[in-house]
């Protein structure tokens, strides 16, 4: 029998965490085995622990920003070998098989599995997962800072990539928090000009340090008019609803506005204000396994991290209420401290 696995779980919604073990039962023969260090508390751990998307199970063990080293590997596993430092995100399984996984998006498979969807996660001394979402860390990137690049980093890096954006765009980031502080850096590295959105006034020297060019307070209807049909790219990591005509209106022709914040409330779009400029709107979700490896090649390359907290991962309950607060700047890491 393996090993209990020492975690920390929620009860029930937004119930204080506790002290948790479970039997995980034998290792796979397509599974790895990671020793966590470090794991991120990202914002949709939040959603979880609150069941804000009904799609919680309890007890839930959140966590899927997980750095550590590989301590089994199933059978079937070739590519990993025991102690190799690994990065798991939001995904910690797909099928492998259908169309999508095939042409290598396994991020769009219908059976892909949430690390912490009807998963354990990461809050633990130990988390499992396919051997494909154990990705290898390079050595470049410090641990106690790379776990939310798996999560955030990944999220807003890779539609850079898929969408084609060039380096002579204009691109414009809306919400300047866990997501929008890394898409200020990426964007910046990528050789745009930068554009930053925010609803709090005294943060321009913050947000130009990270990489904006610009910053612009989403508040004053003046400075957003101003810069009436200028951008190329929106990419929008709120998940607050916001004046959307407005925003449609920023973009130049063949502009797009993105969204990767999960706003819940309908998208007020008017169809004139795609069609009269044949602009486009969409959405990701992270991203393929292959672009998450481009995605820490450059983070390494640009010397791209978050701006972390850290809190012990006894202290959870706590970090959790500093997020809910509003207080992180800007992302929260937990220190494995079993």
């Amino acid at each position: 029998m393996a090993e209990r696995i020492q975690a920390w779980a929620a009860p029930g919604p937004s119930q204080a965490l506790a002290p948790f073990s479970y039997d995980p039962g034998l290792l796979g023969p397509d599974e790895v085995e990671i020793k966590v260090d470090y794991c991120g508390l990202c914002h949709s751990d939040l959603s979880m622990w609150e069941n804000e998307w009904g799609r919680s199970a309890y007890p839930l063990v959140p966590g899927h920003e997980v750095i550590g080293r590989v301590s089994a590997c199933g059978s079937r596993v070739h590519t990993l070998k025991e102690g190799v430092r690994v990065g798991l995100g939001w995904f910690a399984r797909s099928c492998m098989h259908c169309a999508h996984c095939l042409s290598g998006d396994y991020h769009l498979c219908r059976e892909a599995q949430g690390t912490i969807v009807g998963r354990h996660g990461g809050f633990a001394d130990r988390v499992r997962c396919h051997w494909a979402w154990a990705v290898p860390v390079p050595d470049a990137l410090p641990s106690d800072k790379s776990g939310p690049l798996f999560c955030g980093g990944i999220t807003v890096f890779s539609p850079l990539m898929e969408f084609g954006v060039r380096p002579i765009d204009r691109v414009g980031v809306i919400g300047i928090g866990g997501l929008g502080h890394l898409a200020l850096q990426y964007v910046r590295a990528w050789g745009c000009e930068v554009v930053a959105f925010t609803s709090r006034r005294g943060k321009e020297a913050d947000l130009q340090a990270l990489g904006a060019h610009r910053v612009v307070a989403s508040t004053e209807e003046s400075a957003l008019d101003a810069l009436a049909g200028s951008l190329d790219f929106l990419i929008v990591t709120t998940n607050a609803p916001l004046d959307w005509p407005r925003y449609l209106g920023m973009l130049a022709p063949r502009g797009r506005l993105h969204f990767v914040g999960a706003v819940l409330e309908p998208l007020n779009i008017p169809a004139f204000g795609l069609i009269s400029g044949q602009k486009e709107v969409s959405g990701s979700p992270l991203g393929r396994i292959t672009t998450v490896k481009d995605m820490l090649t450059f983070s390494a390359r640009h010397g791209i991290a978050p701006v972390v907290e850290h809190f012990p991962m006894s202290r959870i309950n706590d970090a959790f209420d500093h997020l809910r607060s509003g207080k992180a700047k800007f992302r929260i890491v937990l220190d494995a401290d079993f």
